[in-house]
């Protein structure tokens, strides 16, 4: 590729032909803000922030929209672009909700740092506003307009990496907002419940419904045995809240944490995420051993994908595994299994999981889930969300020691823990699923073919003799390439893990918010915190589901055998058509 040299306030630097100005000034060692602007998401110049001067131009130019020319000469930093970004801040200020000491992203903002940073009058323009109404009808997440600049990064997410696009600018001019079509609720249209959105949100326009008042009502309620589930990512992200690096994990000081929380029990999900590989790993053998089973299985660990399933492919429910995720199997186990060594009615226990993901507030509502006659889950939290609970509660998370999940159920191998990352869970199955077809350990625990964060990655894999082909997809629009594909009778895939975020569940909808700014200059969360999992397991002595005690004890006293009769009807589900409206 050819090469462009060019100056940045007076700094030359070569980048190569089409870089973006804003990313040639980095590499001059200069900083242009932004606010729509997101790396490899959305550029469309919106907002004005990152505008420069080129000399020779007439007007300011939007950097991150504008590409390097050979000669050119770019000045970021002079007065003219400063007054420029401090009206225009000033302008947003003045049709926007400044109720920033009951704002979620208070102290987290984008728009609130940049405005700090200006030194910006936030009442020189005053006007009309934007009505505080809040658009909350569904399970999951709060819209509020109010605090929306229309940087349209939420458009973008839903549209381009989701391929669901059920969010757009509504209306023109000062009374453009972001919603639906015909302003319906999201609970009424196929929105999927990843929380991508909230996630790439400069402001506290977008934010998960907040459950923490139903947990403290829990803890304080001593009739109810209160029982808490850790998700596999939540440990590698909840630190960024307490100032950790991302990537950190601290599944010690969690730990800790819930139990000064007042939580009866503390226990490990990675031990139901054992249980789902031997669940599913059992119905993928029976479908091989079937002549009229439907291929490729999908892995169905992931409520936002079988939401989009049901709503846009119905006609291929049937490839899906019927196992329930490790969430709905731990509340399952809790409510049956576990209720019974307790000696404690299961309508008195009440089943709390931390999860990375606002899609899991949904799917604790699902019909079809209910084993013990009540919700397998109760709530659900965000990593956000628990962050917040430790933090009203005085803890003070850096201080705490480390301190381990409870007996018996809190054992978890670090397969289960690799349902953290994308192709976590594939991998974890193979190393089951290998083992009880060859009676064989495989070659090597670490199927590094399937790791990464490549939209669609693929392996082959020799069960005696018979080739059984695996993919792992991140993110819907690749996912929805390869339903396309499977619709179309052109998929030669035998098993496929779909993860609805980008990076799997790292990566999730209610995980700590990063800012663009490091996500423009290049800092990839989804990778650091793999990363953490990655080198977990590689320590671990416990690698693989089908060795956990805890999983050959469920067995043993439980449920038989993998796929039992008794087994499918606590640990299986069922799928339906949605209905676009």
């Amino acid at each position: 590729m050819k090469n462009v040299t060019l100056k940045i306030n007076n700094t030359e630097v070569t980048v190569p032909e089409g870089t973006r100005v804003l990313d040639a000034a980095r590499q001059a060692g200069y900083d242009v803000p932004t606010l729509c602007y997101y790396k490899d998401l959305n550029n469309d110049g919106n907002c004005r922030i990152c505008v420069v001067e080129l000399k020779g131009a007439r007007s300011l130019a939007a950097s991150c929209s504008t590409t390097v020319a050979e000669g050119m000469e770019v000045t970021t930093n002079s007065p003219k672009v400063i007054d420029s970004r401090k009206k225009t801040l000033e302008l947003m200020l003045s049709n926007h909700n400044r109720q920033c000491l009951s704002c979620v992203r208070s102290g987290s903002c984008e728009l609130q740092a940049l405005s700090r940073e200006y030194g910006c009058d936030e009442v020189k323009y005053e006007g009309s506003k934007t009505p505080v109404i809040l658009e909350g009808r569904n399970d999951y997440l709060v819209r509020d307009n109010s605090k929306c600049i229309l940087c349209r990064r939420c458009v973008a997410a839903c549209t381009k990496t989701q391929s669901v696009g059920v969010i757009g600018a509504n209306y023109r001019g000062f009374h453009t907002a972001i919603g639906s079509a015909f302003d319906r609720s999201l609970g009424d249209v196929d929105c999927v419940a990843c929380g991508q959105c909230i996630n790439v949100c400069p402001t506290g326009a977008l934010r998960e419904r907040d459950d923490t008042g139903r947990v403290v009502g829990a803890l304080q309620d001593k009739t109810k045995t209160v029982i808490v589930g850790t998700a596999p990512s939540v440990r590698v992200g909840l630190g960024e809240e307490f100032g950790y690096p991302i990537g950190t994990s601290v599944e010690g000081k969690m730990v800790a944490a819930l139990k000064r929380l007042g939580f009866a029990y503390v226990f490990d999900i990675n031990m139901t995420a054992d249980l789902t590989i031997m669940e599913e790993g059992a119905e993928f053998l029976h479908r091989l051993k079937d002549s009229t089973a439907k291929f490729p299985m999908l892995t169905s660990c992931s409520p936002g994908w079988i939401r989009y399933v049901e709503f846009n492919y119905p006609d291929l429910i049937g490839h899906l595994s019927t196992c329930k995720s490790p969430q709905q199997m731990f509340g399952a186990v809790m409510k049956t299994y576990y209720a019974e060594k307790l000696k404690v009615d299961p309508k008195d226990i009440y089943v709390v999981s931390c999860m990375p993901c606002t899609a899991k507030k949904t799917e604790i509502l699902r019909e079809a889930q209910n084993a013990s006659g009540y919700p397998d889950v109760d709530v659900v939290l965000t990593s956000r969300e628990l962050a917040r609970l430790i933090k009203n509660y005085g803890i003070n998370f850096e201080k705490l020691p480390d301190e381990q999940f409870d007996s018996p159920i809190g054992l978890g191998s670090t397969a289960g823990l690799l349902f953290g990352a994308t192709g976590g869970v594939m991998e974890a199955a193979l190393r089951t699923v290998y083992e009880v077809v060859t009676g064989q350990e495989p070659p090597s625990l670490d199927f590094k073919e399937i790791r990464g964060t490549k939209g669609i990655k693929t392996a082959v894999l020799d069960l005696n003799g018979t080739k059984v082909k695996v993919g792992v997809v991140h993110s819907l629009s690749n996912a929805k390439t390869i339903m396309d594909d499977i619709r179309a009778g052109k998929s030669d895939y035998h098993f496929i893990e779909v993860m609805t975020c980008p990076g799997g569940c790292v990566n999730g909808g209610g995980q700590p918010i990063v800012s663009s700014a490091k996500i423009n200059a290049g800092i990839d969360p989804k990778k650091l915190r793999a990363a953490a999992i990655y080198k977990t397991d590689k320590s671990s002595k416990l690698r693989k589901s089908h060795e956990n005690p805890v999983i050959k004890k469920l067995y043993a006293e439980y449920f038989d055998h993998p796929n039992s009769h008794k087994a499918h009807e606590i640990l299986h589900t069922s799928y339906k058509r949605r209905e676009k409206l």
